[in-house]
Formats: C-alpha cells, sequence, structure tokens
C-alpha cells in the first residue's frame, strides 16, 4: 500500500509539471486536419466518418514518388518567377524557386491552393472519383477563406506563393555561408532523412526546403498554454529568453532552426530582449494572429513582424506590410511602414494592449512635413527600397542596398526613397544609449542628450548601413573623394572609432542619402524629395550635399589664418571654414571663442563642452520642440520622422528666425537672451570694439536682429568663420567668380539659394573673435560704395538700417 501510494503520488506530480514540458502528439482525430464527421473544426463532413480518407488510400493512389499513398489528384496550377517567392537577398536558387513548388509540397497545395475542393478524392468507401459532403468549405468545397484569401489569416494560399515562406530550393551549407544569417543543416535539427539513423527534428526532400520540413499535418500540441501551434514540429512561439547560440528545440522559435540572425545581435535586439518586448498583444490582434492570450513581443519573436504565408502583396513576408486600409489587410502594394506601424503607432491604432514604452512613430510621418515614406510620396510611386542589391558578400544581412536605389547615377533619380529600414535594421536595434552598451541592461535607444555630448550612433541605429565620407581637399565645395561603408554588427564594448567597419556615427546612417553617395545631382525639392517642404522656400530649389557642407578639416580646428578655405585670397587672415560639429569637433572652445556657458542651453553650456563636444543631425531634425531645447516634447519620438517645420526641423528657421521669433531654431541651442536681446548678457565671439557683446548692441541700435542677415542660410558648415556670409566674397556656392561682390549700392537684402536668404552682412576683415570692431564691415571697394564702419552700417547706400 505505502508504494501504491508513492507512485500515485509520483504521478500526480508528473500530471502536475506535464503542460509546462509537454510534447507535441501525433494525434490528428484532435485537430483541423480530422475533416471526418468527429472533427474539431469547423469544415468538416456531414456524414463521412473515416478521418484518413481524405488524404490516404490503400488502393488506386496517386503515382507520387515519395508520397504516402495519396488520395487526391494534385493542382495543375502553373508556376514561374512571377507567382513564386523571391527577393534580392535570397541566397536560394532562382531557377529552382521559378519551378514553384514540388515533391511533398504539392501534396499540400492540393488543398491548400484553393483550385479544388478538399472533399474530392480517388477513393472513398470502395467507390472511385468521390466528392464527399462537407460543410464550413469555401466555395466550391475550396479551402475554407478565413478573413479573406487575399488576406495574411487564410490558408487558402491560392495560386500566388510571393507572399508565402520559399519552398522547394535546396538548402545546404553553401546557401547558408553566402546568406550569412543562415544555419547549415546539421543533420540533426535540419537535414534529409539517412535510411538507419534517427531522422532530423526538420527533415528536408532530398536536400530541398518543403513544407514537411516546418510542418506534420498529423501534430497536436498538447500544452494549451501555447496556443494554435499551426502543425509545427518543434515551438511556434519563443518559450525562454533566446541565448544566440545554437538551436534549442525546447526554448526556440521554429525560425531559429535556419535562422541565426547573428546570433547574439538579434537575441539581445530590443524585439527579442525579454526585459524591453514585453508588451503583450491586445485582444483583436490575439484573434487574428491565433496567438495565445496575453503573449508578449518577445515570445511572438519573428511572428512580430513576418508571417510566413502574409498579406497577398506584401514582400519579406512582412505581416501586414502592404498599404492596404482595410483591417486585417487584404491585398494592396508593398508598404514596409506598415508592418512597423502594427507596434509603433498611437494607443487606437496599436496592436498592443499597453503601448508606453513604444515609440509613437506614425504620427510623427503624419505631420505636415516628414519624411516621404508612403511609396505615393515617392518619385518612382511605388516601393524601391531593396536589400542584397549590389556588389560584395552577405549584403542582404546587413541591409546593404545599391548606391542606385539610393538616386546614384544618370537615370536614377526617381530611385530616390525613404523606408524605415533604410535607417535601422530590426534584427540588430538594442534600447541602449549607445550601440556598442551592454542590451542586457537596457537604459533607452536614444542617446544621451547631457552634458559631454558625443555623436555616438544610439542603440536604435545598431548594425544598420551606413558611410564614412573621405576627403581629398578642403575647400568649400569640395565634394567627398569616395565614401567607406560601413555594415554588419559591432558588439558589446565595440569600438566607436569612425574608422570601424560598422557604423559608429549617426551621421553615417544620414550621409548615405544627403550626400553624393546616393546622388549625381542634388534632388529638386518640387520632385517629391522635401517630403512637404515646398520648393522655394528660403528660396531653396534642391538640397545640398552635406557630407561636403559638415567637412571638419583638422588643419581648421580652432582660430587661425588659413588659405584654402574656399574664400578669395584678400579674405584669408583670422578666417577658416566653419561647421556644426556633427562629424566632428570645432577646437575652438569657450577661452578661443571669448563666449560662456550662458551663451549656451543645455546640455551645450558644459563647462569644458564648448569646442570639444559632438552632435547628431537629429540635435536639428525631428518633431518641433518647446523653446531653448531640442529634447522631444512628451509622447513624441527622438528622430528625423516628421515636423510642423519646414526642412524637418525642430524650430522655425526662415527670415524671421531672431529677436521676436520665440520657435527659432538657433536659440534651442544658443541662449536667446544673449544673441537676441538689447539687453543681452554672456559672451558671444562677436564682441569688441568697446561695444561689449555686438549681437545685444546690433539689437538695440536696429530694434531687432535676423539670424540670416550675417549667417549663412543652410548652417551645416561653410567657408568662412562662425557660419558668417560675406558678400564682398560670394562665389562658386552662388554660381559666380570667387571674390565677387554682390548688394551694391543698394539697401535691398541678397538672396540666393542654397546659401543666402535676406543677407546683408559684408565683412573687409575677419577679426579673431572678442576683437570685431565697426571697420572689420563695409563695403571692399568697387563696384560697391567703398565704405565701411557705422557710416557703412547706418549712412551708407548700403545701409542695414531697414533690413527685412
Amino acid at each position: 500500500m505505502p508504494s501504491l501510494f508513492l507512485a500515485l503520488l509520483a504521478l500526480v506530480a508528473v500530471l502536475a509539471t506535464g503542460p509546462a514540458t509537454a510534447d507535441k502528439v501525433s494525434d490528428i482525430a484532435n485537430t483541423k486536419h480530422n475533416l471526418s464527421l468527429t472533427g474539431p473544426g469547423t469544415v468538416k463532413a456531414t456524414t463521412e466518418s473515416q478521418i484518413c480518407v481524405f488524404c490516404h488510400t490503400p488502393h488506386q493512389a496517386e503515382n507520387i514518388p515519395n508520397a504516402p499513398l495519396w488520395n487526391r489528384k494534385l493542382s495543375s496550377a502553373t508556376y514561374d518567377a512571377t507567382n513564386t517567392y523571391r527577393s534580392s537577398s535570397i541566397e536560394a536558387s532562382l531557377t529552382e524557386l521559378a519551378k514553384g513548388p514540388g515533391g511533398l509540397s504539392r501534396l499540400c497545395l492540393s488543398c491548400h491552393d484553393g483550385t479544388m475542393a478538399i472533399s474530392s478524392v480517388n477513393v472513398a468507401n470502395g467507390k472511385a472519383n468521390q466528392t464527399l459532403t462537407l460543410s464550413g468549405a469555401g466555395t466550391g468545397g475550396t479551402m475554407a477563406p478565413g478573413a479573406g484569401v487575399a488576406t495574411g489569416y487564410t490558408r487558402n494560399l491560392g495560386t500566388d506563393l510571393t507572399n508565402d515562406h520559399p519552398i522547394s530550393f535546396t538548402y545546404d551549407a553553401n546557401v547558408a555561408l553566402a546568406d550569412g544569417e543562415l544555419r547549415a543543416p546539421d543533420g540533426a535539427v535540419v537535414g534529409s532523412r539517412v535510411r538507419g539513423t534517427t531522422k532530423p527534428k526538420l527533415p528536408l526532400e532530398g536536400g530541398q526546403m518543403q513544407c514537411t520540413t516546418c510542418h506534420d499535418p498529423h501534430l497536436r500540441e498538447t500544452d494549451p498554454l501555447k496556443g494554435a501551434a499551426k502543425f509545427l514540429r518543434v515551438n511556434r512561439f519563443q518559450e525562454l529568453s533566446p541565448t544566440g547560440g545554437a538551436f534549442s528545440e525546447a526554448n526556440d522559435i521554429v525560425c531559429l532552426a535556419c535562422h541565426d540572425k547573428a546570433g547574439q545581435a538579434w537575441a539581445l535586439s530590443a524585439h527579442a530582449n525579454p526585459t524591453v518586448a514585453d508588451e503583450t498583444f491586445n485582444a483583436t490582434a490575439t484573434a487574428e494572429r491565433e496567438f495565445p492570450a496575453n503573449l508578449p513581443v518577445w515570445r511572438a519573436a519573428c511572428l512580430s513582424c513576418h508571417d510566413t504565408h502574409t498579406v497577398q502583396g506584401a514582400r519579406r513576408l512582412l505581416r501586414e506590410g502592404t498599404d492596404s486600409i482595410a483591417r486585417p489587410k487584404s491585398g494592396g502594394n508593398s508598404a514596409i511602414e506598415e508592418t512597423c506601424y502594427q507596434c509603433h503607432s498611437s494607443t487606437a491604432e496599436t496592436v498592443l494592449q499597453a503601448n508606453t514604452q513604444v515609440p509613437n512613430i506614425k504620427d510623427d510621418f503624419n505631420l505636415p512635413i516628414h519624411m516621404p515614406i508612403k511609396s505615393t510620396q515617392q518619385r518612382a510611386g511605388t516601393e524601391v527600397h531593396d536589400i542584397g542589391t549590389g556588389s560584395g558578400a552577405q549584403r542582404g544581412k546587413d541591409f546593404y542596398e545599391d548606391p542606385a536605389l539610393l538616386g546614384k547615377g544618370a537615370g536614377n533619380e526617381n530611385n530616390r526613397h525613404v523606408e524605415c529600414t533604410d535607417c535601422h535594421n530590426p534584427h540588430r536595434v538594442i534600447k541602449n544609449r549607445l550601440f556598442n552598451d551592454n542590451p542586457a541592461t537596457p537604459t533607452a535607444g536614444t542617446h544621451n542628450h547631457a552634458s559631454g555630448h558625443t555623436n555616438i550612433a544610439s542603440g536604435v541605429l545598431k548594425g544598420s548601413y551606413g558611410v564614412e565620407p573621405v576627403y581629398g581637399a578642403v575647400p568649400f565645395n569640395s565634394p567627398a573623394s569616395s565614401f567607406d561603408v560601413k555594415r554588419g554588427v559591432g558588439g558589446v564594448g565595440a569600438s566607436t572609432a569612425a574608422g570601424s567597419a560598422w557604423v559608429t556615427r549617426e551621421y553615417q546612417v544620414c550621409l548615405k542619402c544627403h550626400s553624393t553617395y546616393a546622388y549625381t545631382t542634388p534632388p529638386l525639392l518640387s520632385q517629391g524629395a522635401g517630403g512637404g517642404t515646398a520648393s522655394s522656400t528660403n528660396g531653396l530649389l534642391q538640397f545640398t550635399d552635406q557630407a561636403m557642407e559638415f567637412q571638419p578639416p583638422a588643419t581648421h580646428k580652432g582660430e587661425l589664418t588659413t588659405t584654402d578655405s574656399g574664400s578669395a585670397s584678400g579674405f584669408t587672415t583670422n578666417n577658416h571654414r566653419s561647421w556644426h560639429p556633427v562629424v566632428d569637433n570645432t577646437g575652438r572652445t569657450n577661452a578661443i571663442r571669448t563666449t560662456t556657458t550662458g551663451s549656451w542651453v543645455a546640455p551645450w553650456n558644459g563647462t569644458n563642452d564648448t569646442g570639444t563636444q559632438t552632435m547628431y543631425c537629429t540635435d536639428c531634425h525631428g518633431s518641433n520642440t518647446a523653446a531653448g531645447t531640442v529634447v522631444p516634447n512628451a509622447g513624441s519620438p527622438w528622430g528625423p520622422h516628421g515636423s510642423t517645420n519646414n526642412f524637418l526641423l525642430k524650430g522655425s528657421w526662415d527670415t524671421a528666425s531672431g529677436s521676436g521669433q520665440a520657435n527659432t531654431l538657433c536659440f534651442k541651442c544658443h541662449d536667446a537672451n544673449t544673441y537676441s536681446t538689447k539687453n543681452g548678457g554672456g559672451g558671444t565671439g562677436f564682441t569688441g570694439g568697446g561695444k561689449g557683446n555686438l549681437h545685444a548692441f546690433h539689437t538695440d541700435k536696429l530694434g531687432k536682429i535676423r539670424c540670416g542677415w550675417c549667417h549663412v542660410a543652410v548652417p551645416h558648415g561653410w567657408k568662412n568663420k562662425a557660419l558668417l556670409v560675406n558678400l564682398n566674397d560670394v562665389g562658386a556656392e552662388a554660381g559666380l567668380a570667387t571674390g565677387t561682390q554682390v548688394r551694391t549700392n543698394t539697401t535691398a537684402a541678397y538672396t540666393k539659394a542654397p546659401y543666402y536668404n535676406n543677407a546683408v552682412l559684408k565683412v573687409r576683415t575677419f577679426a579673431r573673435s572678442g576683437n570685431w570692431s565697426d571697420t572689420n564691415c563695409g563695403s571692399a571697394g568697387a563696384p560697391g560704395n567703398g565704405q565701411s564702419g557705422r557710416s557703412w552700417m547706418r549712412d551708407s547706400s548700403e545701409n542695414c538700417v531697414n533690413a527685412p
């Protein structure tokens, strides 16, 4: 008796722990593939009680090699390159793919392609060519349409398999090596069956991937907490945190059996890390996807963004990746951003239950000025973005794209585009301040906007594709001589050097499109390149080469005389190139500038930061921010997605920018009181002549001050110090000979896009910071009036008294 009691206790213990470790069992009777009268699904026979007859027969079976006594005719559908899966990054044989389904996959499609009644069999009850009566089937007894045959929530796959996982292709070590993120078949997890040995868990058929590699039509999941298993041979969901190591049958999602996804780069990414991707799917999304209740994103893993049988029209198996406005989406054209919007949208639109930590990107893209993310907003009118194109090995895994598709080269101008994956690699992004931080301890995915500011790429740019400009000449208007491509992924503690093989700087991602790497001639605003900024805004008709503008010559750091800035020979003393420190710092400290910490707003006002700190493109570009800061408003994300301001800026930048315009972009870093009020305290580089702060002095005398009177209209970088215009020396940047004087004998301001917008300043001689006097300004001579100093400013034919 005691031994029986102990045995019963042991049995209870096993049963109590069983569901957590339960195996899949071969039990077709309790699956949807039981189409008999006793079947548990909605599609089943009205009278037929045999279970196996719908697929198998011991007599008069189809003569199909390796087929298990098949009791159905095969579909007569034909396939070629137009209706089978393919992509620019797939390394499988395109010839094999174009032949269409073969092997055992054809058996599955005899029901699932929707061309034949699923109740039509060769033999039933001793009679040939029978059609059994079913309830719940589709038109003509075909596979039921589910949510609709063009949606991703149907198993009537149709004969267009471009939106379905590729099948009937050779999967071997060569394919895995060429891809770079696939596991070579090992014969144990994935491989072909060998007589006399244990069959692989995911069997290939003659070395080819087939439906039956992942699916066994007889299997039933015994753990109800795992939800619909879709007849998968291994887990449909991630069961424990991914490790990035060898595939774990017990813990890993089925996808990882083949798709390695750079190991830990995926395992610790923001989309796979349980400490980050802990949001759960809402009831509607859960029902559509047949997910178990309260499934977190990290457990859905690949299935959060991909579906092996997704909506018609989507590319790369992206879930809901089309421009259809239906819910769920039904057909449409490929729209990558729609996959991202599933989660990165408002509370009203997201598929998640609690969306407080996931940035709402969609609303930014709906602002008046935005990156032209929709295909209809792009010049081609269709989705051009295509990773895996161009030259080089393993291009797809790094999201590399042929520069021709960015617009480079004659005839490729209409290819210019923007998609989420132009800037982000969703398999590698992490929620950390720096790309090389430890993702096991997440913080925030965007940069640390604090004292000691840098330009090191943040976690959301980890593993993306970018370029580093290589400069051959110093003068302004000298484009980069070449570009070093940055791709791959740096791990924890990886080098942050700009010369690293991987992206280490945000600007490297931006310059991939905003430089001559991506175009021969800068694109026109009128051709849709402006994302809502109208042509002729600030006089601008086309964009500029930002790699050229941001060049930070090491020989021009600090304050010195140079002869190679691009200015005319008569204007080189105390003059040098200037730039906002996006690519590198300026070397111009507060002591050199004669500025103080009060000249800047936080975080730019660190005692030892001026001249040594760097910045990001996204410190100026992004959604509108409050006065005195570039930090996004509550609920708005960092990033250049959309804005209410032209040129996708965080503030206003036009002819009114200056005193009286609270939203002036400049004053979100430069202290507005110092630079635009008559009582402005603090120091600026523009001091001297016994007048102290000459910004304040001019504001007092003129009653206002405008940034564009004296500074270049595209303030990325310039040929003169302090981004100062000099209308005594207008040159190639305005289509003129170097040293041309403009605004001669007139009080009208000078405008010539892109660099001059209501400019009035003429510099006769450049002064060192803190040593300016009125005589530094004025006409250099004929054809101007030749006057200088206060009389030129106030009384001459070129006076500035009523500057616009």
